[in-house]
């Protein structure tokens, strides 16, 4: 494998903008000159192959093109549910692997973006973002490959007790976030939001910033122009 970075984006839970922090971390690690690839394992809630997924809004906002899926599934459930629903079978954890290896080979970086929640199942064997993460950081420790996790957070009420629970959650399972992000960020918060911000920059965890609300509503050539401000400080570590 080359020398390469593999960040994975989870969340805190569904909704909380890692579609649309994934497409910042992708625009900004784009205009600093490297060449960045997408990879979604499980993509739900679409209902035809013409329906544009979360890939597709990556590359919408990013001007990323090189983006991928493992599979996608029509009902707007957790994988597993939604695969049975179907009848089909999800990717392996292999599969994933292989797929995100494939484009560490070709491209400077690839991010990885999970589904839902940390530990939302991805496959029948009850793997996790966390497991994907955990086996490709192992299978690049004789390379010069980096791996990062980022979580995505909400602002608002609530979203101290999510957001602790998931970086313990990574803590216990060996794998500490590499950096926070809050995924929409009023522009006019709350006395609420300010404070919970203040504890998010207080954290072990680097804050790495917040993305503005209505964002995705942007040109692309703006989004590209302000992703920068928005995110920064993500260092990558060799595995």
């Amino acid at each position: 494998m080359k020398a390469a970075s593999i960040t994975f984006v989870t969340g805190t839970d569904t909704d909380v903008g890692k579609t649309i922090a994934t497409a910042a971390l992708a625009a900004t690690l784009a205009a600093r000159g490297g060449a960045v690839a997408v990879y979604k394992p499980t993509q739900t809630g679409i209902s035809g192959t013409e329906e544009p997924g979360d890939k597709d809004e990556v590359t919408r906002l990013s001007g990323v093109h090189a983006s991928h899926e493992g599979i996608r599934l029509r009902d707007p459930m957790a994988p597993v549910a939604a695969a049975a629903r179907e009848q089909r079978s999800l990717p392996s954890l292999a599969d994933h692997v292989g797929a995100i290896v494939g484009l560490a080979d070709e491209y400077d970086h690839v991010l990885v973006e999970g589904a839902g929640g940390v530990l939302v199942e991805l496959d029948g064997e009850r793997h996790t973002l966390v497991d994907l993460a955990t086996v490709l950081r192992a299978r690049t420790a004789q390379t010069q490959t980096a791996t990062a996790l980022v979580v995505v957070c909400r602002s608002g009420l609530g979203t101290l007790n999510h957001t602790l629970l998931t970086l313990e959650a990574l803590v216990h399972r060996g794998l500490p976030a590499d950096g926070l992000v809050i995924g929409s960020w009023p522009e006019s918060p709350s006395i609420i939001e300010r404070s919970n911000r203040d504890f998010f920059e207080s954290l072990e965890t680097p804050f790495l910033g917040a993305l503005p609300a209505g964002a995705s509503a942007l040109e692309p050539a703006i989004f590209q122009q302000l992703a920068p401000q928005w995110i920064h400080g993500l260092a990558v570590h060799a595995s």
